[in-house]
């Protein structure tokens, strides 16, 4: 079964997804602080955690921080930070979707079963020079050093580099890696290229942008 970890000081939000989510199968474990969140992450081993950001204590961001430290368990904020600059924050730092609050709890239920179909397992590995991206795994292995990626941005660089040399939409790239029922905006894509572009850097083959159009993954 898979199981869910939501933490907000909010009690009432907590136990609102808490109803929402356990009606679609999912089991689901809450927290009201960073710390307690935090050992109950390392006790639990949630296949998503839901994470609000302000906190007192330890706020969502630090939260999210010491995850991406042991784990690439797929994340969620929902936050009453509504502003874009916060939200590709929120990305950047490894989450795989954002969703302000007041929100739909039904909406937040869609969100978490579009993450959690993405979990899927391939059957074998793509491999360039200097390159072995291994979807099973979930691991990127580049110049001999071993990456462990959040598993959006993994799932971005496998299917970019499984279909080399042809150029893809923002919205191709969402239906395909995110899923058609997606809810956020083609500026997910862009934040999820740049942290790819910032950590592989090669003379034989890159995610390239095409410009007014999308991106693709160049083979020289």
């Amino acid at each position: 079964m898979n199981k869910v970890l939501v933490v907000d000081d909010d009690k009432n939000i907590c136990e609102i997804l808490k109803i929402f989510l356990e009606k679609d199968g999912l089991k689901v474990y809450t927290a009201n602080d960073g710390e307690t969140a935090l050992k109950m992450f390392n006790e639990v081993k949630p296949t998503i955690a839901l994470l609000d950001i302000m906190m007192p204590g330890m706020d969502g961001i630090e939260l999210c921080k010491e995850i991406r430290k042991i784990d690439n368990t797929p994340i969620m904020f929902i936050s009453a930070k509504d502003q874009t600059m916060d939200k590709i924050l929120g990305l950047e730092l490894g989450a795989d979707d954002y969703i302000v609050k007041p929100f739909d709890a039904s909406e937040v239920v869609a969100r978490v079963k579009a993450i959690l179909r993405r979990i899927v397992t391939k059957d074998k590995a793509v491999e360039y020079e200097d390159l072995s991206i291994d979807i099973n795994s979930f691991t990127v292995v580049y110049k001999g050093e071993k990456y462990e990626l959040p598993p959006k941005e993994l799932e971005l660089f496998y299917f970019l580099a499984k279909n080399p040399n042809r150029v893809y939409t923002r919205e191709q790239l969402l239906d395909n890696v995110w899923g058609i029922d997606f809810f956020g905006d083609s500026r997910t894509v862009d934040v999820h290229i740049k942290r790819l572009r910032e950590k592989f850097v090669h003379d034989k083959w890159g995610i390239k942008t095409v410009w007014g159009v999308g991106y693709k993954f160049e083979v020289n």
